[in-house]
């Protein structure tokens, strides 16, 4: 992509009503705009970031054994009036009535949904286990929206369902996400911790979150500090096999709690040294909830005796859109955001220091249709800023690599290769430095 062709409006001032940096830089960074209080435009930047985030969490989920489907974002009020969560939900849910006094709801989760789904098609055990999911848009109306994406009214979550015969096959869908979730935030570059939880508004008796640690996280956690040093699952994890040596380990091994389920007398069992209280931002959560949803409902298979029991189910949500506010949190310095590899909005940013140079300009071609040609999907820096100018809004967008050309290195036979990460600069040969970047 060139950057002339490219809507990019970054910000060189702060915005004032950004109060933590992920917002500050992602207003700053011309990554999205808001239209009301929570609700937000996503430019190109930030869009570009969204989806590389979400095809992640899509391989995982699909790696998982996970279907992946759609949903509408409007739902049938009748629908959550069988299960009972209709008017116990409160006032964060939008309630809609359309032309022809239908109530509706911009959905918060899809739980009903996709049990009615699941009632409307299958009838025997030999179609489960089963687990559903979706990347779709929600709404909780929040009554401070505040914090950028961190804690929006609209935002774009991934949600699975798992359908099991019975509590011992839900708690194996449990570990398989439990353990997908590891893999997930791990191939993001973040470290998030599941942690013991309240199920809240879902419901059930057994929940974790997955936390992020950071000062400006709205959730105050405890934890055993080695947690932070425990191995993640790799690529080869088998999740027909038996999971639960990984899922004890990571979630009962050392002390992990959210504030809503935290006890102080087990917390104190943990060495002094190795305690540690902070906050934490929620990227993820995982709900066992039993037949919560299929009694009330009357989701029923016919077991392997011929007698119809309800089924066992489970919800798993990633916050996709959290995730680049949780991300910038975790990786940022006072020059801007520092994306990992994996999610960053475009591999390498190729800087001409002075376009309308012959020799520069076809330099920079050069690199810009070999790095396309590799699949790195550079941007290309084609404007008439000054470098000091062009060197600011790399460092703040957050390009992991930049390949800055000029006339000076050029007669001297080199171009510089800068990785954001961590400020390194190196003069080389233009192939050398192609190549490098290539093997990457």
């Amino acid at each position: 992509m060139r950057l002339s062709r490219f809507l990019l409006p970054v910000l060189k001032e702060t915005p004032s009503e950004a109060q933590i940096v992920s917002h500050r830089l992602m207003l700053r960074a011309g990554m999205l705009r808001q239209e009301a209080a929570g609700i937000y435009a996503w430019l190109p930047l930030g869009f570009r970031v969204l989806k590389r985030i979400e095809q992640i969490v899509r391989e995982e989920m699909d790696r998982a054994g996970a279907v992946e489907m759609l949903m509408p974002t409007l739902q049938l009020a009748d629908l959550w009036r069988e299960s009972g969560r209709y008017d116990a939900y409160g006032p964060e849910m939008l309630r809609i009535t359309d032309r022809h006094e239908r109530q509706l709801l911009y959905g918060p989760t899809n739980e009903e949904m996709i049990t009615e789904i699941f009632r409307a098609y299958v009838k025997s055990y030999k179609a489960l286990p089963l687990n559903l999911y979706h990347i779709q848009w929600k709404f909780r109306d929040e009554q401070r929206p505040r914090f950028g994406v961190m804690r929006g009214r609209e935002f774009l979550m991934k949600d699975a369902y798992s359908f099991d015969l019975d509590e011992a096959g839900a708690q194996r869908s449990y570990k398989r996400m439990f353990v997908a979730y590891l893999r997930t935030f791990a191939r993001m570059g973040l470290t998030a911790i599941p942690m013991r939880a309240e199920t809240g508004p879902i419901g059930g008796d057994l929940s974790h979150e997955f936390i992020v640690l950071a000062e400006t996280g709205e959730s105050v956690v405890y934890c055993d500090k080695r947690v932070l040093d425990l191995p993640i699952p790799d690529e080869t994890v088998d999740y027909a096999g038996d999971l639960t040596s990984i899922v004890e380990e990571w979630g009962g091994r050392y002390y992990a709690a959210t504030e809503d389920v935290h006890d102080a007398a087990l917390f104190e069992q943990t060495p002094e040294d190795q305690r540690l209280q902070t906050r934490g931002i929620e990227v993820g959560q995982v709900f066992y909830f039993g037949e919560k949803y299929a009694i009330p409902m009357k989701v029923t298979v016919t077991n392997p005796d011929g007698v119809e029991r309800p089924i066992h189910g489970g919800s798993y949500g990633v916050g996709v859109s959290r995730l680049l506010g949780a991300i910038i949190e975790a990786s940022h310095d006072d020059a801007g955001i520092i994306w990992p590899d994996a999610v960053a909005p475009f591999g390498v940013g190729i800087v001409n220091l002075r376009v309308g140079d012959s020799d520069v300009d076809l330099a920079c071609e050069t690199a810009y249709a070999q790095l396309q040609a590799a699949g790195l999907d550079p941007l290309y820096d084609d404007t008439d800023e000054r470098p000091g100018g062009k060197f600011a809004t790399m460092d703040l967008i957050g390009l992991p690599w930049q390949l800055i050309i000029g006339p000076k290195g050029l007669k001297e036979g080199t171009v510089e290769l800068k990785r954001r990460a961590t400020g390194q600069k190196r003069s080389l040969p233009i192939a050398e430095a192609l190549a490098e970047l290539m093997a990457r």
